[in-house]
């Protein structure tokens, strides 16, 4: 989620098979008992495809009396993609928009200009323990959609392609996987897709995408005789089709890219652009407060960060 101040992620060892362009092992945070892992961007990895930012969220448990409670921040230059896959999140943002996503759903907002929201734990959810578990992505936008105007999309777990068969069992998030496509309307080429593998079954990746990559969520992953734990990112090189193994646990991934970018983004805070004055811009406009508010949630804000 992109309110948490995670420490960039380190990139591992050398590639442990020849398949592999980037082997990144993300840095941890703890957030009020939240542990959250971020991939993405790393000093030596910023994109795989248009995605931009990847943080794992949990699995936690929070006790009762914790919430999740992130107050209002802003975006430019961007869409961020929420999915769970345990707990549930209200969203809140500055169209007016009042959802809660979960386990299975896709939020999908996208900032263009600029856009402000809050996500925070439902009221029904407050005072009791909650276990949250899931990913917060952000896919850049292209240069012609940067100053877009601000949109939000709700997808629900039941309208994407759920797929199972040969020890597979997948959903579709964005775009197309092995001849399953998802409703989920992005402007580039996007890989995303979510896969339970049985122990010792293999799922294709195929070298359709630009640039592609594998998140290990749980168990392990084989790579052409190569075995990958759980919270590691792989980063593939492109052009051969790629087999996946799961290990004798089995194992739970996350695979994503799509066409690559194809010019520079700079990153700071919340803030995705090809201009480093148009970031200071949205700078300024955050700090003296010509943002719109989130209705329902204006009395707390995140204030910019220093530096």
């Amino acid at each position: 989620m992109s309110f948490f101040p995670g420490q960039d992620p380190e990139a591992g060892d050398a590639a442990a098979c020849d398949a592999l362009e980037n082997l990144i092992i993300p840095r941890t945070s703890d957030i009020g008992g939240l542990e959250v892992r971020r991939a993405l961007p790393t000093a030596k990895r910023r994109l795989v495809g248009p995605f931009i930012f990847f943080d794992r969220m949990g699995p936690a448990l929070l006790r009762a009396g914790e919430a999740i409670d992130v107050k209002p921040h802003p975006h430019i230059g961007l869409s961020t993609v929420t999915y769970l896959f345990d707990g549930e999140i209200k969203h809140r943002d500055s169209l007016g928009t009042e959802m809660v996503i979960a386990p299975g759903d896709v939020n999908l907002m996208t900032a263009g200009r600029g856009i402000v929201h809050s996500e925070r734990s439902p009221e029904n959810l407050r005072g009791k323990p909650q276990s949250i578990s899931g990913l917060q992505t952000w896919l850049a936008l292209p240069d012609h959609l940067e100053e877009s105007a601000p949109v939000f999309s709700h997808t629900t777990a039941a309208e994407l392609p759920a797929f199972s068969a040969d020890g597979i069992t997948g959903r579709t998030i964005i775009g197309k996987y092995e001849g399953h496509a998802s409703p989920v309307s992005v402007p580039t080429d996007t890989l995303y897709t979510d896969l339970m593998l049985a122990p010792g079954a293999t799922a294709p990746l195929a070298a359709d995408w630009e640039e592609r990559a594998v998140y290990v969520l749980s168990g392990t992953l084989d790579v052409a005789g190569d075995v990958f734990a759980a919270d590691r990112l792989l980063v593939f090189r492109a052009g051969d089709p790629i087999t996946l193994k799961a290990g004798p646990e089995g194992c739970h991934i996350m695979l994503f890219g799509g066409a690559a970018l194809g010019s520079k983004r700079y990153i700071w805070w919340n803030f995705v652009s090809s201009s480093k004055e148009r970031i200071e811009q949205a700078k300024e406009e955050w700090r003296t407060g010509r943002f719109d508010i989130v209705p329902g949630d204006e009395e707390e804000f995140v204030p910019l960060p220093a530096g």
